[in-house]
């Protein structure tokens, strides 16, 4: 700017003057708050927490006179950004490639690894910077908790919409963040497995880990094999009609999946929880008969046939049609509550099944039981023990992750979002104990598991488990104010982590969450705002 060094007395006066009552908030300079308006919401006043924050200056207003300027890898996050804000807001919001000001969206080379992004508002605009088009994605979440939580509802809302200004600086921890949903003791539709998908975007997960087959259902459909769809997944627990899904279907989800930037983990589990695969077929049987198809909540008691060399067959082909369907990178063959084979047929088992998994170009993951037999180079172990669990499998774990395999943690006291808040909780499971917001949240997983080095911890995971649950308001329930946390966990620097710090932050979720016309558990451990 250039700078007058001679100004009469009036002229100073007349600055002064409109200085003070800009100070005062008489009106509004640039895109600075309305008169009146409450404050915006701060910069650090996010889930997960961002890694670095710096406020400063004025903040931004998003009007009907804003633009998303966004091109080439950043126009998707764009497109996304502007279809997120224009029902509430009402405004038109053009996506544009060109102009100045609004809300820029940018691809550039910089410190920002695969998901990281920086975001800057100032009174001109605010600018979001990442290195790809996933850490455009997670500022755009950022972004969208900063305005207040009515942004999220599907009709006009008397705003403003107003940004803070200052300087966000982020990047996860770990690079696998996930969630699982379990679709196999109830099914649950396209669309409920989308509704989950939002909401697992809003906090930055990257992983969805589908739970395909179980006991009580079989759920997605293999041509070669076609009677586990159709007979195997003709029910669930409590005998209810059950569900499978298509091809065209599992695409669908693995489509949108990745328009969030999610990517999906298929699992089936083996050689245990195998019952509707055993029903659908006698000749996987050992003694050549197909037991009835299940719908109680017992595990541990079915097995496939690990010396049938049909078994093998048939392993074979399930991962061969469903790695053709998955483009993500992993596929989870489960191992846990093998109750009903020995150790020395698990071992087999395993040993013959995971290179099954390479030879159609995916990597394995397995339940921590699969550290019990030799873990393929490269694999992974989802570790769902307790704090009480015994020294000597907590160690085969720690061992394992000495020797190379990669570890998601995912401890049941602790992460499983189907354990029961309270005694009085209406839905879930106590097994694994009662598991408030705040233990759910106080942990390290970095330090979690004695004797496993921090680098082997790839990340870690929020299983939902569905025995109990069988409609969306079911699954949002007990998964929030939970999963936020484990997301965070996952996200946010080590260093960022405190409890009376995150409850506050967490407390201004609940309205968003109401805003998005979601069920959730309102907790006593958090402060939340009046409704």
């Amino acid at each position: 700017m250039r700078r007058h060094h001679s100004t009469t007395p009036r002229l100073t006066r007349i600055l002064g003057s409109l200085l003070l009552a800009v100070a005062a908030g008489a009106f509004t300079v640039g895109a600075g708050p309305a008169p009146g308006a409450a404050a915006a919401t701060p910069l650090d006043r996010v889930v997960p927490a961002p890694a670095s924050v710096e406020p400063g200056g004025a903040p931004y207003r998003i009007t009907a006179a804003t633009r998303v300027r966004a091109d080439g890898a950043a126009r998707r996050a764009g497109a996304y950004l502007a279809g997120l804000l224009r029902p509430s807001t009402g405004h038109r919001l053009p996506l544009t490639t060109h102009g100045s000001g609004g809300i820029r969206l940018r691809v550039a080379k910089g410190p920002f690894g695969a998901e990281g992004y920086r975001l800057h508002s100032s009174p001109d605009g605010v600018t979001l910077t990442a290195g790809t088009p996933a850490g455009l994605f997670h500022g755009v979440q950022t972004l969208r908790q900063l305005l207040p939580p009515a942004v999220e509802r599907r009709t006009v809302q008397p705003g403003p919409w107003t940004i803070a200004g200052g300087t966000v600086e982020d990047r996860p921890r770990y690079a696998y963040r996930g969630a699982m949903l379990d679709v196999s003791r109830h099914f649950f539709t396209v669309a409920q497995v989308k509704r989950y998908i939002d909401q697992l975007a809003l906090y930055k997960i990257n992983e969805l880990h589908l739970h395909l087959s179980d006991d009580q259902g079989w759920r997605i459909a293999v041509d070669s094999w076609p009677r586990l769809a159709s007979y195997g997944g003709s029910t669930e627990v409590g005998g209810g009609a059950g569900g499978h899904y298509s091809k065209a279907d599992y695409r669908e989800i693995v489509r949108y999946a990745a328009s969030r930037y999610i990517e999906l983990v298929p699992e089936i589990d083996m050689p245990g929880h195998t019952n509707a695969a055993l029903a659908s077929y006698a000749r996987l049987n050992c003694d050549g008969t197909a037991p009835p198809l299940y719908t109680g909540t017992n595990v541990g008691f079915s097995s496939l046939c690990v010396g049938k060399p049909v078994t093998y067959d048939f392993v074979d082909d399930v991962i061969r049609e469903l790695a053709a369907l998955t483009p993500g990178r992993y596929l989870h063959i489960g191992g846990d509550e093998a109750h009903s084979t020995s150790h020395a047929d698990y071992v087999t088992f395993m040993n013959r099944v995971q290179p099954l998994v390479a030879k159609y170009g995916k990597t394995v993951i397995g339940w921590h039981q699969l550290t019990g037999a030799t873990p393929a180079k490269g694999a992974l172990a989802q570790y769902w023990g307790l704090d009480g669990t015994g020294a000597a499998e907590k160690e085969q774990v720690a061992a394992a992750a000495r020797g190379g395999t990669g570890l998601v943690l995912s401890p049941a006291d602790r992460t499983y979002l189907d354990m029961k808040y309270t005694a009085d909780t209406p839905l879930g499971q106590s097994w694994a104990g009662l598991v408030e917001v705040k233990r759910s949240y106080d942990w390290d997983p970095g330090t979690y598991l004695a004797g496993a080095p921090a680098s082997a911890v790839r990340g870690v995971e929020a299983p939902l488990w569905s025995e109990t649950l069988r409609t969306s308001a079911d699954i949002e329930y007990m998964a929030f104010p939970r999963l936020p946390g484990v997301a965070e966990l996952g996200w946010s620097p080590a260093a960022t982590h405190d409890w009376d710090g995150y409850k506050v932050r967490l407390a201004a979720q609940g309205p968003r969450w109401d805003a998005l016309g979601m069920s959730w558990y309102r907790s006593p451990q958090v402060p939340w705002p009046a409704r």
